[in-house]
């Protein structure tokens, strides 16, 4: 472990406000579309990495399978995903965005954009670089700590 040092410390804290503000927006734009968080989040992974099965965007939710299978049937009644058959496998499907909701996603999808206002363009490619350092070191810190975790007695682990 490294020592702390002011510098990182400072760092730390603005990442625990960038976090902060990050699930209160969460919060916001689910409330705007009438979604919960949970429906808020499923919506966001697969706006950032596209249409995937229900176990892989269970995993990425951190939900059982049969929450996530309720969840999207949630979603599928709003008309805010849809269920594709799996071109090689009749057993699975797919989840996605249709058309119709990345329309009436739109004016939300323009809000988050608005947060680099105040970075002067010339600097947003360091800040994409930097963020996506700071994101892939937080995940694996995420990683390490679900590792680390001692299973809970009576209770499965989640996969």
């Amino acid at each position: 472990m490294r020592p702390p040092t002011a510098a990182r410390d400072a760092a730390t804290a603005a990442l625990r406000e960038l976090i902060l503000a990050g699930e209160r927006y969460r919060i916001a734009v689910a409330s705007h579309l009438d979604l919960t968080v949970n429906e808020s989040r499923a919506i966001s992974h697969l706006l950032a990495r596209g249409p995937m099965g229900q176990t892989d965007l269970a995993t990425a939710l951190g939900l059982t399978t049969s929450s996530t299978t309720t969840l999207v049937d949630r979603l599928v009644e709003r008309e805010m995903v849809v269920r594709v058959p799996h071109p090689d496998d009749r057993r699975r499907s797919t989840v996605e965005i249709p058309e119709s909701a990345m329309r009436r996603l739109g004016e939300v999808r323009d809000w988050m954009p608005q947060a680099f206002d105040p970075v002067a363009t010339a600097d947003l490619p360091g800040v994409a670089t930097l963020l996506d350092a700071i994101a892939t070191g937080l995940r694996g810190v995420t990683s390490d700590i679900e590792a680390a975790r001692p299973p809970r007695p009576g209770r499965r682990k989640r996969h």
